[in-house]
């Protein structure tokens, strides 16, 4: 895995946001969109929420997605490879870069038809732990104009990115301003930070 790490944080020093078409291998993505499916299925996801651990708005209009924790607890083979493999990448950036990743978290994240997330940041304004926030997409045979783009503010620019299957995307939390656009067709992928 160290190469694709390489490649993740080439890319994210050159541009500030670490890019990797082939991160997850086509066999977990899918495994990994299988489980989100079931949850999804069987009623296990929550619609998400805005604001601080102690007082979260789920019930606005400025996101629609639902999602479902990622824990080791759940005794899933395929989720616990996706974790093993967070620990090794904490390893690595620690080891390498310096960052001082001491925990992460990772949720399941569908988008619904129609549904969408308005521009923010990943931080807390109480709360400064979240370092970086990384994304993985479980969609296959994605098409532009299955709309579900994340864009991303940088340097005054707006990046747009694709969710399509197996891909990464890496960028520091409290620096990056981004949204999801409106989907037209369900969206599943993995969110979640690296913290300090």
């Amino acid at each position: 895995m160290e190469k694709v790490f390489d490649a993740l944080i080439d890319s994210f020093i050159e541009n500030k946001i670490g890019i990797s078409e082939f991160f997850l291998s086509k066999k977990l993505s899918r495994e990994l969109s299988a489980n989100l499916l079931t949850h999804f299925n069987d009623g296990n996801l929550a619609l998400a929420g805005t604001g601080t651990s102690a007082k979260i708005n789920s019930s606005n209009p400025i996101r629609g997605d639902k999602i479902y924790w990622l824990d080791r607890s759940h005794d899933n083979e395929s989720e616990n490879v996706f974790l093993g493999i967070m620990d090794a990448m904490v390893i690595y950036l620690n080891r390498t870069c310096y960052t001082g990743i001491t925990d992460y978290e990772f949720h399941y994240t569908l988008y619904e038809t129609g549904t969408y997330y308005k521009k923010h940041i990943d931080q807390f304004t109480n709360n400064d732990r979240r370092k970086y926030s990384v994304i993985f997409y479980l969609n296959e045979d994605w098409q532009t104009v299955d709309g579900g783009e994340l864009s991303l503010e940088i340097n005054h620019q707006t990046v747009k990115i694709n969710p399509t299957s197996e891909k990464c995307v890496f960028f520091k939390s409290n620096e990056i301003e981004h949204e999801v656009l409106v989907t037209h067709k369900n969206r599943l992928s993995i969110t979640g930070w690296l913290k300090v």
